[in-house]
């Protein structure tokens, strides 16, 4: 076994040669130009740095179509979720397909050009239904979806620079750094965990244990876009470090951010968090209770019942799929359903919304839930809220 092969065989880079940067800069002043949102702008980067390989722009409508039917793209390759870019009928009034528009941040700053290859509509509500399984506003994913522009802009895009803001440098390692890394430290077999929350002892545990069975792993949480009451990616930054600093072997380990925008589409998103983390190389990928979800939307284990839509080894990489982890009173140890015969009476399992409340009173979890120097952090975090 080696590194995954990038989805679609190929990864993808959309940057243009240093050389050209000025040039294309100074021809994109003339042309159309659309702002981009926060959400299509982190879509930009990850298209252009391969992260979203096989594509090589936005979506159009075949692919798009196709997605949603079916979970593929046009031409067969699985992919889950939409990528696409939205304008309003008043913006795509002087844009033309077979034409090149700039495409920009809020301050004017071109990020890329856009060839565009086609125009069209879509329905917010079939899309909403066919990615989340709802049309419920209360769903931040639909409601983001709703709030979109009523036509999608497709085509290839050349990108000419990075976003402005880059947090987290150190660690924003995109899939030709890991995939260097990897094949440096001869890893066959890598376990990515993907997180937007801070990591407490169950998760420590399933994540050991993938350890156990894999060369190294990749923590790689989200530091796009998140729904308003998850907890900031700059303090989950800083949990992350004191629990590899002080818990995990560090020449098995690394830290890297995944800077996408959260969709909560629940199962679909597994689907899609699997094939990005197979463009950086990575050949396990760990799909906990309700991934990606959010409210009651999605049945716990709904995220890992997905994958059986799919041929063994279709996807290029393996899901490992965990039960619920507690500490057992009884065991003495982190353990779950699968191995654990005890009673509820004997685990210490607590609710994020029992966590939140003690953390804001100052309180720490008990040790079996919650490492010290993690909910030092947190606790410092909340009580200056």
């Amino acid at each position: 076994m080696s590194i995954s092969t990038p989805h679609g065989g190929k990864l993808i880079n959309r940057f243009v040669e240093a050389k050209e940067v000025d040039g294309l800069t100074k021809k994109s002043k003339a042309l159309n130009k659309i702002t981009l949102s926060a959400r299509e702008i982190s879509d930009l980067e990850l298209i252009s740095t391969g992260v979203f390989s096989p594509l090589e722009g936005f979506m159009g409508s075949a692919d798009y179509t196709s997605v949603l039917q079916s979970m593929r793209l046009a031409n067969g390759l699985p992919w889950s979720l939409p990528i696409t870019l939205s304008v309003s009928d008043e913006e795509a009034k002087p844009l033309s397909e077979g034409k090149e528009v700039a495409l920009q941040d809020e301050s004017g700053l071109i990020l890329a050009i856009l060839h565009l290859e086609e125009i069209y509509t879509f329905d917010k509500e079939k899309e909403a239904v066919a990615v989340y399984g709802t049309n419920d506003l209360a769903h931040p994913g639909v409601a983001y979806t709703h709030s979109q522009e009523n036509l999608l802009l497709a085509g290839k895009i050349d990108m000419l620079r990075r976003p402005a803001i880059q947090d987290f440098q150190e660690h924003r390692l995109e899939p030709a750094d890991t995939r260097k890394i990897f094949l440096e430290r001869d890893w066959k077999r890598i376990v990515a965990f993907q997180t937007r929350n801070p990591v407490h002892r169950a998760h420590e545990y399933i994540q050991k244990c993938a350890l156990e069975i894999t060369d190294g792993l990749l923590l790689h949480p989200i530091v796009g876009a998140t729904k308003k009451g998850d907890i900031p990616a700059d303090v989950r930054m800083r949990c992350y470090k004191v629990l590899l600093d002080g818990y995990y072997p560090k020449d098995r380990t690394i830290l890297s951010v995944f800077p996408a925008a959260m969709r909560y589409a629940g199962p679909k998103e597994a689907i899609f968090h699997a094939i990005c983390r197979k463009n950086y190389g990575v050949t396990h990928f760990i799909v906990g209770r309700d991934h990606a979800g959010v409210g009651n939307y999605y049945g716990t284990y709904d995220a890992q019942n997905i994958f059986k839509k799919f041929k063994d080894g279709e996807l290029g990489i393996r899901p490992l799929f965990f039960d619920h982890s507690f500490y057992c009173k009884r065991c003495l140890g982190m353990a779950s359903a699968k191995t654990c015969p005890h009673g509820p009476e004997d685990r210490i399992a607590l609710s994020g919304t029992k966590v939140r409340e003690m953390l804001s009173q100052g309180i720490k979890p008990p040790p079996e839930f919650s490492r010290r120097e993690v909910a030092e952090i947190l606790i410092e975090s909340m009580t200056k809220q």
